[in-house]
């Protein structure tokens, strides 16, 4: 189920009035309550969720974060091992064990 799907898209302007109510409703029904989605022209821009809402998908982010960097590295080229690395500077590895 989509966000724009289940909860009004509201402008802007009235997404400032509605926000006390939001949190009223946050209050009451914690993660498991409905969002305030709003953006110009009805267009889905932001969405205010409740706080442990949030705090609960936080560790899905962070995953999601460290797939996205490992992707960029591994699209990145082939790896070189560090020992060549070292050389390559003019450094000795076994310094740094």
């Amino acid at each position: 189920m989509s966000l724009a799907a289940s909860s009004p898209i509201l402008p802007s302007r009235e997404a400032r009035t509605e926000l006390p109510k939001a949190l009223k409703r946050f209050r009451a029904e914690g993660s498991a309550s409905e969002p305030l989605v709003f953006g110009s022209h009805r267009k889905a821009e932001a969405v205010v969720i409740p706080f442990a809402l949030y705090t609960a998908l936080l560790p899905a982010i962070e995953q999601l974060e460290i797939a996205d960097v490992l992707r960029k590295r591994s699209s990145a080229g082939p790896s070189v091992p560090l020992s060549d690395l070292a050389d390559q500077l003019g450094l000795d590895a076994a310094d740094y064990r």
